[in-house]
């Protein structure tokens, strides 16, 4: 199985696993899922770190390359297709990062790891 997981779910991961609901942790511990993490999960906790809006999460901030190695994850690019996408997007929905992260999921054919209801308007495949 092929997963993209959001940036909570990523945070929740690397910091507070018990955060994830059974059924993420259940589909990230197989040895044959393909976990990815976006590019725009690295800017978003790296942005948010800055402005403060992430307490206790500027080492994993400073650090979120090794961390996702160390975890096992996979990097996802940002690639021309996935922007195109992301600003094509239909709906209300504003936040740029989980744009980015629908339109990659959508392009890659990936579930996502997310608690975020929001994703289902957008016809992919969510796990929690």
């Amino acid at each position: 199985m092929k997963v993209l997981l959001d940036t909570c779910a990523l945070i929740w991961c690397a910091l507070d696993p018990t955060q994830l609901s059974p059924a993420a942790r259940t589909v990230l511990t197989p040895v044959d899922t393909e976990a990815y993490v976006s590019a725009a999960s690295a800017w978003e906790i790296a942005t948010k770190s800055r402005l403060g809006k992430l307490p206790g999460a500027d080492a994993f901030a400073a650090d979120i390359v090794s961390i996702v190695r160390q975890l096992g994850f996979i990097q996802l690019n940002i690639t021309m297709d996935h922007s195109q996408r992301a600003g094509s997007l239909p709906g209300a929905h504003k936040d740029p990062f989980d744009r980015m992260l629908i339109a990659q999921a959508q392009a890659e054919n990936l579930a996502i790891v997310s608690s975020d209801t929001i994703f289902d308007e957008y016809h992919i495949r969510r796990i929690w």
